[in-house]
């Protein structure tokens, strides 16, 4: 009889040199190879999990508490092989469940814990194991599965109360032993989520996370400690901060890392520079604007030396881009698209009322609409998915229970189960539902909540490009003597040009905005009405697509309804009583509901 989740006969704990202080030390032998239920001894038996022999065994008189040779009782091995009847039988018949054995002296939940098996770390404490204890190598619980780097257990014991800044034998909490051991970012990204103290330190060294991270040469630790705000002035015993330690292990990519934090928290002492911070997005479009004037007034130069105006025209690229080096902040440097987009509105509605009027009428309408989409398309919530810490933890306790902690659909940003279709936008720090794209041009993740803002927002976009485009023909053909059908391509363009170059330059814009405003309201509806897709669903399937070996179509999906379908529930219009649009909440839709007729769909 074997478990189901371990066909493949009994484990024993896998203590790869780089996440173990002792190497195999502390391990027990060899595998048994399998025998004969009738005939094999209770160990063998546990570990195969062969629970009538098991039973037979400890009826006819055999002690569950009695260790083996190697000091490993049964409930040890029961606990590593993930046998839960076992388990259960085996504590029922008296066996202790904090027992210590074996050379690392641990109990059977640090042996689960090591091998990853959370439903059998989650059985252990519901039998009163003890998560608090300490093995051989000074570790408690919540140390192993951060050393281990197994993340659904360590946010299933901190769900369950164990404090993240517990410390080891060493002094160590679980954010220095990531710092200090653990790869990749992952792993330091999801302890600080739970908020640990970034300050603590060891009882040896006196080193904090950032000492050992940086002693340690992990860089995306030293990153993401520097980024929570880590203090740079603590000194260990030997009197050393993290900088003297980047200098001693001559890291100079961490020396700059380290000294350019300092240089920008300088920065925000400054009482000048606070107030800057403060008006940051009003100064990027006033910079903007700004600049966005003066490449019009140098194209309107009237000397002829394009050598000159090219020279001043780079001038002004390289001092705008050292106003926003030294200006502009990282969390709000996703706005400069943004920014030029409004100036790019504003001067637009400039050369209308000066150029373009009395000739010309202008449509405030257009405008007044693409403001108005604009701003509800930026304010609006897109969707994101909000949880309270308690509410976190409690979902975290009742996934694990479920068997339903999957890392797939549980975000280890945001620490909340991710609904269908939703998805952690990096820029936003957030998971959002329905996510169809982080907006390069809004700065805003477009979601369930402004995808129809945002869908009349390219369309007023559009529409405006196309009457100011409109506005620049009637203005050429009335204020200059150039013939498109006397002087050719060439000799109209440069005469227009030269006949008003500001107005050159703005229908230049225009034009820009009107090109991908169009195209890529064109590709949203094609997605929305024929597809029934968001854009990162669409890209997702396009992936699958070249890497599968089997056929992958975009129509075949869930989600996809048909045309009319697709149109009535994104707009949620019943056109007159045809259609009778479906009413999904997709902040909380967790099952895939079967609304398609077709059966062979492609998950997305």
């Amino acid at each position: 009889l074997q478990c189901k989740s371990h066909c493949h006969g009994p484990h024993r704990p896998h203590m790869h040199s780089s996440r173990s202080v002792h190497g195999d030390q502390g391990l027990p032998g060899p595998y048994p190879t399998a025998e004969d239920p009738s005939t094999c001894d209770i160990v063998k038996a546990t570990q195969y999990g062969m629970v009538e022999r098991c039973k037979e065994l400890v009826e006819a008189g055999y002690d569950v508490r009695q260790p083996d040779k190697e000091n490993v009782t049964l409930l040890h091995w029961a606990a590593i092989n993930n046998r839960q009847e076992l388990v259960k039988y085996y504590i029922s018949k008296g066996a202790i469940v904090d027992q210590l054995g074996g050379d690392l002296n641990s109990t059977p939940l640090h042996w689960a814990i090591r091998q990853g098996h959370l439903p059998m770390v989650m059985l252990l404490l519901k039998c009163g194991a003890d998560p608090s204890l300490i093995d051989g190598e000074g570790f408690s619980s919540v140390h192993l599965a951060v050393l281990f780097q197994h993340m659904p257990i360590i946010a299933y014991l901190i769900a369950k109360g164990q404090n993240i800044d517990t410390t080891d034998l060493n002094g160590q909490t679980p954010l220095m032993l990531t710092a200090q051991k653990a790869t990749g970012p992952e792993p330091m990204r999801f302890l600080l989520k739970f908020n640990p103290s970034l300050n603590a330190v060891d009882n040896v060294q006196k080193n904090t996370a950032l000492h050992w991270a940086i002693a340690s040469g992990n860089t995306s630790a030293v990153d993401l400690l520097l980024e929570a705000g880590t203090s740079l002035d603590i000194k260990n015993v030997k009197g050393e901060t993290p900088l003297d330690i980047a200098y001693q292990s001559q890291n100079h990519f961490m020396v700059y890392m380290i000294q350019e934090e300092e240089r920008m928290r300088n920065r925000r002492n400054n009482g000048l520079l606070k107030i800057v911070e403060k008006y940051e997005l009003f100064l990027m479009l006033t910079s903007s604007l700004i600049f966005m004037w003066a490449i019009g007034y140098v194209m309107d130069l009237s000397s002829d030396s394009w050598l000159l105006k090219g020279g001043l025209l780079l001038s002004l690229l390289f001092g705008m881009s050292l106003f926003v080096r030294q200006l502009v902040g990282l969390k709000n440097l996703r706005y400069l698209p943004t920014a030029f987009l409004l100036s790019s509105f504003f001067w637009m509605s400039t050369t209308w009322f000066f150029w373009f009027l009395p000739d010309i009428l202008y449509t405030q309408e257009i405008m007044m609409g693409l403001l108005y989409y604009f701003y509800k398309t930026w304010s609006t919530d897109p969707g994101y998915i909000k949880t309270s810490e308690e509410e976190r933890k409690e979902n975290i306790i009742a996934l694990s229970e479920a068997g339903c902690l999957d890392f797939r659909t549980f975000c280890t940003s945001c620490l909340v189960r991710k609904p269908l279709r939703s998805v952690h936008c990096l820029a936003c720090q957030a998971c959002v539902a329905r996510y169809d794209q982080h907006s390069l041009w809004t700065g805003q993740c477009i979601g369930i909540g402004n995808h129809y803002y945002y869908l009349l927002f390219l369309f007023f976009l559009t529409m405006t490009g196309v009457w100011l485009l409109y506005g620049t023909l009637q203005y050429w053909s009335n204020h200059c003597a150039a013939s498109f059908h006397q002087d050719g391509v060439w000799m109209y363009f440069t005469q227009t040009v030269s006949c008003s170059p500001w107005v050159s330059y703005i229908s230049s814009v225009a034009c820009f905005h009107t090109l991908w405003a169009s195209g890529w309201l064109t590709v949203q509806l094609y997605q929305i009405a024929f597809l029934g897709l968001t854009s990162h669903e669409r890209m997702n399937l396009l992936v699958q697509r070249k890497s599968s070996k089997h056929p992958v179509s975009l129509r075949r999906t869930p989600y996809n309804l048909g045309c009319f379908q697709n149109l009535a529930d994104f707009f949620q219009c019943s056109c007159f009583g045809m259609f009778k649009p479906n009413i999904i909440d997709w902040t909380k839709q967790y099952k895939l509901f079967h609304l398609a007729k077709e059966k062979n769909v492609h998950s997305v």
